[in-house]
């Protein structure tokens, strides 16, 4: 459980739709943060809501905003109303938790946040997923010199061709509907990309420059039209580090899911396979001549028991724990689920993953309660936001621009119950490496 000192937080949660019921999927894992009131423009679905977790509706926004009692402000609104729903929050004194993208205007997240330390509030916006235990186990372990000197990151955003899957459909599981005519309107960059961007920026700090392209892969979505028809649904992006390393990171709602973060040094690379699950298996491969020469193998690409045999891969490091890593292993919601939806929602969580939505918004109270600053700085999201904004808008023809925001390096959380065990005794060459030395410089003598 995450303690936030002798006192809760009380919270008020504005936009009641499909995100909604993700952050609440862990939200009894947070006992400190408090729902006070929840309120959505969509009576209906803000009556469900409230009857379906059990929480107080408020009749509108002023009643919410006018609670003396409520600290902080969740916006899970849809994308357009964060603005003005943010600059409300913050004008009746709250502090605020948004979902992403902040905004859509660098003018406006300066002058957000210019309104926040005005008022002496923290602002801060998701994804909150570098505070999760596959990213903070992969951050302390390169800083540990796991990979040696980081030189690449390879971060990808494939999302399914989501088109193909009936969509129209989705509900979550309070009955809000996926919004899909939104999410291809919004583009895959801006939903997607601060996935990995946060914790590219967490591990190598601010980017010099940016090298992007977008565009439209597929025009025929769907037979409804979009409004605007154009955003792109696919984008590539090359940051260039101040620190020195390189990252490639690509989003795409056309190819089949693959949500692999890759970190090469000149030593080794270490792995996560999905943003997705909290706690995700973190691979490290420290390299030898066996495990580089044994990709080229026909035999290891087709039998991936003799990939870990040669060691191509890595093996799997203990994860980092904190206090409120129960909430992906097990799941907690504040409402009780019948048993085989129970059952069904554990193999959901092992199999196709976890996240604590509600994580970010437990450590934003933290601070609150602290006295703290924000865990997520303003200018490290001003500087997420801009590089977002710029990889959707490079557009088919590419651009390449060099970000005016920068921001000071980050360090891991402190807290953690379990810490990184020592790499170098279980991650070492071995035997088999040792012994194949003479066979693989003949196998070089062409």
């Amino acid at each position: 459980m995450l303690g936030l000192g002798h006192r809760t937080v009380r919270l008020g949660v504005v936009g009641c739709g499909y995100v909604f019921d993700h952050y609440m999927a862990t939200a009894a894992a947070h006992p400190a943060l408090e729902i006070a009131w929840v309120w959505d423009t969509d009576p209906a679905r803000l009556a469900r809501v409230s009857v379906f977790y059990g929480l107080r509706a408020a009749r509108g926004l002023d009643e919410l905003l006018s609670d003396p009692s409520v600290e902080l402000v969740l916006n899970l609104t849809p994308i357009p109303a964060h603005g003005e729903v943010t600059r409300a929050a913050l004008a009746s004194g709250k502090h605020v938790y948004c979902e992403k993208p902040l905004v859509t205007d660098m003018d406006e997240a300066h002058a957000l946040f210019e309104a926040a330390g005005a008022a002496g509030r923290i602002l801060m916006a998701a994804p909150c997923n570098l505070f999760s235990d596959s990213v903070q186990t992969l951050w302390r372990a390169i800083r540990d010199g796991a990979v040696g000197r980081p030189l690449l990151a390879y971060a990808e955003f494939d999302d399914n061709p989501v088109y193909l899957m009936r969509p129209e459909g989705w509900r979550s599981r309070s009955g809000a509907p996926w919004p899909w005519k939104h999410e291809y309107e919004a583009g895959c960059t801006w939903e997607h990309v601060g996935y990995h961007l946060v914790w590219l920026l967490a591990l190598f700090g601010p980017v010099r420059r940016v090298t992007a392209f977008s565009k439209v892969t597929v025009p025929h979505k769907s037979a409804v039209p979009l409004d605007p028809p154009d955003t792109p649904d696919f984008s590539v992006a090359v940051l260039d580090f101040e620190s020195g390393p390189v990252a490639r990171i690509t989003c795409s709602i056309a190819a089949p899911q693959d949500h692999r973060m890759r970190v090469i040094g000149d030593e080794g690379e270490i792995a996560a396979d999905t943003y997705r699950h909290y706690r995700s298996p973190v691979r490290l491969e420290r390299f030898t001549d066996l495990s580089l020469n044994a990709r080229k193998s026909l035999s290891v690409r087709r039998h991936p028991m003799l990939g870990r045999l040669f060691g191509v891969g890595g093996r799997p490091l203990r994860l980092v724990e904190f206090p409120w890593s129960d909430a992906i292993r097990r799941g907690s919601q504040r409402r009780r689920l019948a048993p085989h939806k129970a059952l069904i929602a554990a193999v959901k969580r092992r199999e196709v993953g976890a996240q604590d939505k509600m994580l970010g918004v437990a450590l934003a109270a933290r601070a609150i309660a602290e006295g703290a600053p924000a865990p997520l700085p303003p200018d490290f999201l001003l500087h997420a936001t801009e590089l977002t904004l710029g990889i959707q808008a490079a557009g088919p023809d590419g651009d390449s621009f060099a970000p005016r925001t920068r921001f000071s390096p980050l360090e891991p959380l402190e807290g953690a119950v379990r810490g990184l065990p020592d790499w170098r005794r279980s991650h070492g060459p071995g035997l088999l490496d040792r012994w194949s030395r003479g066979a693989i410089d003949r196998l070089h003598r062409h």
